[in-house]
């Protein structure tokens, strides 16, 4: 069994500095041999995650609601391309098929897809690896954000535990082998 890695990322248009990171994330699950999870659509990082990971060789595995079929443009050459209602089915199907979670720069949909799965993660729902991958800074300030929150009571400080950060696609892809046995 190839271990599978969701890939949460921006699907609109972005800087080019982050289409080249999704492209490094998805050329580097290919070369591991893992299978790619992401939110099925064919444009933005994305789009670029899944082709780069195709390009390699890897398995790509699309997950995308049927309202977003057009919006998101699906990416109809992933090996397989699954359909469902709505966001929240669109996660379970991402979180059933895949054994960690890398998070690069994305928008309102990839925080909230980060958030679900860290807390998720915090919570001992799951034990998967999250990992956010953020070379650029994109999250300084909802992280410095989040680290306040620890000494307000709102937020415990073993919670920051629950996620790693990284600032290269190639120190992400490692914290993901050195999580998961499947990996090695």
């Amino acid at each position: 069994m190839s271990l599978a890695v969701c890939v949460f990322c921006a699907s609109g248009p972005v800087a080019t500095e982050h289409l080249g990171l999704a492209r490094e994330v998805g050329a580097g699950i290919a070369a591991r041999g893992w299978t790619l999870v992401s939110g099925g659509g064919r444009v933005g990082m994305m789009g670029e995650v899944a082709r780069a990971a195709r390009v390699g060789g890897a398995r790509t595995v699309g997950v995308i609601p049927t309202g977003l079929v057009d919006r998101e443009v699906a990416d109809d050459a992933s090996d397989e391309l699954v359909v469902v209602d709505g966001m929240r089915e669109r996660k379970a199907a991402m979180d059933e098929r895949s054994h960690a979670v890398v998070a690069l720069p994305g928008g309102l949909g990839t925080l909230e897809e980060l958030f679900e799965t860290w807390t998720a993660r915090y919570l001992g729902m799951h034990a998967k690896p999250v990992v956010l991958c953020d070379p650029t800074g994109h999250y300084d300030g909802l992280l410095r954000w989040v680290e306040d929150l620890t000494g307000t009571g709102f937020v415990s400080a073993g919670s920051l535990d629950a996620l790693v950060r990284t600032t290269t696609a190639g120190a992400a892809l490692d914290a993901v082998a050195a999580a998961v046995p499947l990996a090695t």
